[in-house]
């Protein structure tokens, strides 16, 4: 009787060790699995962001004159060559929403096309003038023949940014 006791006690023990060590295992995977990031602008947290195809959702309810305070990560499609002073984040579906900085405060590197970034600030749409496109297409290095060809001012999705995370 009293080795069955004893063998029970000790089956009981290794599997609850067994048990903790595997919690333990999964703890560590998570703690691998931590992103760092690069902060650009105000100081945010990567909590709380939606994905680029919900926010592609929320520009779909936006009119012109409309504000919306969010945050979402999205994938650089691309970087103002000149100095970092803009950027455009892929939306997915063909769409793409232009990014500015608020106040000119700061600016991303300029070889960053393709980096993951989590943005945090304002949402909104606006007509680009013609102007305001042909700056923006000299800025991404355009030929002239190209600027040339902007003839239209454009519906654009737009987005102010206070503070930018960007994936390591």
């Amino acid at each position: 009787m009293r080795k069955n006791v004893i063998l029970i006690v000790m089956v009981v023990i290794v599997f609850y060790s067994c048990k903790n060590e595997g919690a333990n295992k999964s703890v560590k995977e998570i703690d691998k699995q931590e992103v760092n990031y690069l902060s650009f602008g105000e100081n945010i947290k990567a909590e709380n962001s939606i994905s680029s195809a919900e926010m592609s959702e929320k520009y779909k309810n936006l009119k012109e004159g409309d504000t919306l305070n969010i945050k979402f990560s999205a994938p650089i499609k691309e970087v103002c060559k000149k100095k970092g002073c803009w950027m455009k984040l892929d939306l997915g579906n063909g769409e793409e929403t232009y990014v500015n900085f608020k106040d000119y405060g700061f600016f991303m590197p300029m070889n960053a096309d393709g980096k993951e970034v989590i943005v945090n600030g304002k949402a909104f749409v606006k007509i680009a003038t013609v102007d305001e496109l042909q700056h923006l297409a000299k800025d991404a290095g355009t030929s002239e023949e190209e600027i040339a060809k902007i003839k239209n001012p454009k519906y654009t999705l737009a987005f102010e940014a206070d503070g930018v995370l960007m994936k390591e």
